[in-house]
């Protein structure tokens, strides 16, 4: 499966396979938002990303191309790894739903197709409760960075 076998990731590399660009990781980095593995090295520091922080920040592009804001594209991540750890290095992704309401409070619920009304892939749709919808498909995720990374 896709996290067998633990493998880091220069910052280059991870933009590389992620589509991020190197000023956004950094910044992600130095926020929190996307905590590498750092390791000193004599007179300078290394930085490398493990494969559950590659899925991190491809999550993060993925929302941010939803249009939707960074603070709730970084308000989802931070939701998902308190709920769902195990996503992240499972290497087995599953489908949720994160609906905003009208006062911008944000919910992370299990996908379903019955409640959503899409109208294009990525598109923010409505429900019937007045709440916007984004897809946090993670299984796509997944299989996008095993074909990058031709696992």
């Amino acid at each position: 499966m896709f996290f067998m076998q633990e493998k880091f990731f220069t910052s280059k590399e991870a933009a590389q396979i992620t589509g991020c660009t190197l000023r956004q990781i950094q910044y992600w980095r130095e926020k929190g938002i996307v905590v590498p593995v750092i390791g000193d090295t004599g007179t300078g520091r290394s930085i490398y990303y493990s494969r559950s922080n590659l899925v991190e920040l491809a999550a993060l592009v993925y929302w941010l191309s939803t249009g939707i804001s960074f603070d709730i594209a970084c308000e989802t991540l931070k939701q998902l790894k308190e709920q769902e750890p195990e996503l992240f290095i499972s290497g087995r992704g599953r489908r949720f739903m994160l609906l905003l309401s009208q006062d911008d409070s944000l919910s992370l619920v299990e996908f379903d197709r019955k409640r959503a009304i899409p109208t294009e892939r990525f598109a923010i749709a409505s429900l019937d409760e007045g709440k916007a919808v984004i897809p946090v498909w993670l299984d796509v995720i997944y299989q996008q960075l095993a074909v990058k990374l031709k696992m």
